[in-house]
């Protein structure tokens, strides 16, 4: 029986929603073929109706894994806390594309890095556009400086095997962010959103 367009646009988006998942969880290498067509709830027969290549899949899944991550708030300080929780260190399957497949990236095909590439220059500017202040050679460079911190803690938080340490790496990072990534222009903003109308600091929570 024929498959009409809109059933064939369907079964491609579950391909490349299992795809950005297993992916995820375990990797580029570690997962075939066969069990992203399994986990879609499609035969392994029908995978060369939709892509060309594993190489084909794993560059449209990164394309389609990256432009479907929400545009970071102009709240840095709550991104950045849900950014750097316990909760996406343990989500890998659900969490960021980039913590979880950039460095495995570096060895895929031109058109996977370039998904990536232009992912990283999209968030970049979304960080940047809500930095405070009026540099905005500054606003980049807190920009570029607090992604680069996120991911990377993300990255050591899930590699080590030392839950104390993991999740210090996640704390630590979310208070630097808070303290120096935004620069000066960001103190007094911050001092009168965290205290009370007498000066004393607001109890969180």
């Amino acid at each position: 029986m024929k498959v009409s367009r809109e059933q064939m646009a369907e079964n491609h988006l579950k391909i490349l929603e299992a795809a950005g998942r297993l992916f995820r969880e375990r990797g580029f290498d570690a997962v075939t073929v066969a069990e992203v067509m399994k986990a879609a709830g499609l035969t392994h027969g029908g995978f060369y109706g939709h892509f060309r290549s594993k190489d084909d899949l794993i560059a449209e899944t990164l394309a389609h894994t990256l432009t479907s991550v929400p545009a970071p708030a102009a709240d840095l300080d709550g991104y950045a806390g849900g950014y750097l929780s316990e909760r996406h260190r343990d989500d890998r399957a659900g969490g960021c594309p980039t913590a979880a497949l950039a460095t495995e990236a570096i060895r895929q095909s031109p058109e996977a890095r370039a998904a990536m590439t232009a992912a990283l220059r999209k968030q970049i500017e979304a960080l940047e556009a809500g930095m405070p202040g009026e540099d905005g050679a500054r606003r980049r460079r807190a920009a570029i400086g607090s992604w680069t911190a996120m991911v990377g803690a993300m990255i050591l938080a899930r590699v080590s095997d030392d839950p104390a340490l993991s999740a210090e790496v996640l704390r630590e990072t979310r208070a630097w962010i808070g303290e120096t990534a935004s620069g000066p222009d960001r103190a007094p903003a911050q001092a009168a959103k965290g205290a009370d109308a007498d000066g004393e600091p607001r109890r969180r929570g």
